[in-house]
């Protein structure tokens, strides 16, 4: 059949009686022929490269067959997962989101994938039988499920840690290269599965937001901050229960960096010479110029009372599991500090203030460098930082909110006069981002302004609306999820019974009434000058 230019003239036809359709059934089949014509092409030069590749010289049979198959079930990424979940800095959330980014491209390409193009496996007849798998595939080989798995991994891993993702990239690409050396998939199916990799490791951003590099912006306060080239007028105090507990490296680093300093190891139980850890801080602070502090952010919280009591800089050496304080102001180790007291360079940042009446009528009042909270949050926050270090923070935290829905009862308050039926309320020092429940990181630490987010209770299916809003990144449009931003917050218990309460993630007393605001104070904090950003 010989296609005609259709007149232009031409505006209808009596092609079931409606204008053009004869004209779009034209361009339709046209558009046909030439997909058909290109689909054929490059089949042709997949199996011809396929051929080339699988066929060739037998110089990587010793390794790349044992790669393929340590790379099945995802084992190979769990063991890398694993390697760099056991350091410190971005390369444990890399392999949290590394390994999610694989659960969604494994589903993708193995299932609905595989099942809409369902194309056979390539023939085996001209793969050297030292090269082939021990047991031939059953399944459909576009796209290589294994190619997508690795390039997820890879791509995860890119957007938290660009160093470590190097190696991982290299080793992704060899098994994704493995899979045609052995026989199971053509090259397009290794590419399109890399392709879908590639787009399900960006999905991750989705759920599991990334942490900038840039460190929160903070007021310079550098002349409030003495010079200390040898540590002179400094003493540190370790809290020897934060982290993992071995911070014998630490401890050297002082000595070294810092010869003329004092450092003090707080144990479990406190120490003969120095007490407990409040009653070290205190001492130290009595005779010293700058108050330091090596721990986590309860620690700093500790600290940070008395250094604005007293009235004097602090510098934070960040030694606890997640440093969340130290990392927004970007502080990555022990060695920015030191640099900082060197200089003498420091930043001045808010502090929020809770007070108010506890269960026991007492009158109580705490600061705090990070978040204040009430109700079931505290015991979400313990939870998710038992299973974050091995899983990452958006993962263990969906584990632990689902835990607090499932266990916590709802309480009854008021916040600032209006009666509420509420799961959860966090309080955070200063504006967090991004938006959601799993607030995780600041952009500046000097606006005077609080973060309020509640869990309503009182709606229907509140817990399944939650859950459901958080697994799909929706969760700032829920009815049963509120934020705002405000100067001033009045909490109170509308029935007998204290209301749980923590400050920086450290449970206190349990409280009945509690007004939550910035302090008015700003505490001096030792940073490099090469991170301020204010």
């Amino acid at each position: 059949m010989v296609l005609r230019p259709v007149n232009p003239r031409v505006t209808r036809t009596v092609a079931c009686g409606r204008p053009g359709l004869g004209r779009a059934r034209v361009f339709m089949r046209r558009d046909i022929a030439v997909g058909r014509t290109f689909a054929n092409a490059f089949m042709r030069a997949d199996r011809s490269l396929f051929t080339s590749l699988a066929g060739g010289r037998p110089l990587l049979d010793p390794v790349l067959p044992r790669l393929s198959h340590a790379a099945d079930h995802g084992l190979l990424w769990w063991g890398v997962a694993g390697a760099l979940g056991a350091t410190k800095g971005r390369r444990r959330p890399a392999a949290a989101r590394g390994l999610i980014g694989l659960g969604v491209a494994s589903v993708l390409a193995n299932g609905p994938a595989k099942f809409v193009f369902r194309r056979d496996r390539p023939p085996t007849h001209g793969i050297p039988p030292l090269r082939r798998l021990s047991r031939d595939l059953t399944t459909f080989s576009f796209p290589s499920g294994h190619a997508a798995s690795a390039a997820a991994f890879a791509t995860g891993v890119a957007l938290d840690a660009p160093a470590a993702a190097v190696p991982v990239a290299a080793l992704a690409t060899a098994v994704a290269f493995s899979r045609v050396y052995v026989g199971v998939h053509y090259p397009g199916d290794v590419l399109a599965g890399m392709a879908l990799g590639v787009g399900a490791g960006l999905l991750t951003t989705k759920v599991m937001p990334r942490r900038p590099w840039a460190p929160a912006r903070a007021s310079l306060a550098s002349t409030c901050a003495p010079a200390l080239p040898d540590g002179d007028g400094l003493t540190v105090v370790v809290n020897s229960r934060s982290g993992q507990g071995h911070h014998a490296d630490l401890v050297a680093v002082l000595r070294a960096d810092l010869p003329r300093a004092r450092v003090l190891e707080v144990g479990p139980t406190g120490d003969a010479d120095c007490g407990t850890m409040d009653e070290a801080l205190a001492k130290a602070a009595a005779t010293c110029r700058v108050l330091g502090i090596a721990g986590g952010d309860g620690s700093i919280n500790t600290a940070a009372q008395v250094a604005i009591t007293r009235g004097m800089p602090l510098a934070i050496f960040p030694a606890g599991t997640l440093n969340h304080f130290a990392a927004d102001l970007g502080l990555d180790g022990a060695g920015d500090t030191v640099q900082a007291l060197r200089a003498g360079t420091a930043v001045a940042v808010d502090l929020g203030r809770a007070d108010g009446i506890s269960a026991r009528h007492d009158r109580i009042s705490r600061i705090f460098v990070n978040t204040a909270s009430l109700g079931g949050y505290p015991d979400m926050v313990a939870l998710r930082e038992r299973y974050e270090r091995r899983l990452g923070k958006w993962p263990a935290m969906i584990i632990a909110l689902c835990w607090v829905l499932r266990n916590e009862t709802p309480f009854d308050v008021e916040i600032d006069g209006e009666r509420r039926r509420v799961w959860l309320i966090f309080v955070g020092n200063g504006v967090y981002h991004p938006d959601g429940f799993a607030p995780t990181y600041r952009s500046r630490l000097d606006e005077s302004r609080l973060d309020l987010r509640v869990v309503d209770a009182a709606a229907s299916l509140a817990r399944v609306r939650l859950v459901g809003a958080v697994l799909t990144g929706r969760l700032g449009r829920s009815r049963v999820y509120e934020q705002r931003t405000v100067d001033r917050v009045l909490i109170s218990s509308r029935k007998p019974g204290a209301l749980p309460f923590a400050c920086d993630g450290e449970v206190t007393e349990g409280v009945d009434r509690i007004v939550i605001a910035p302090s008015g104070a700003r505490l001096i904090v030792y940073r490099p000058r090469r991170t301020d950003a204010g």
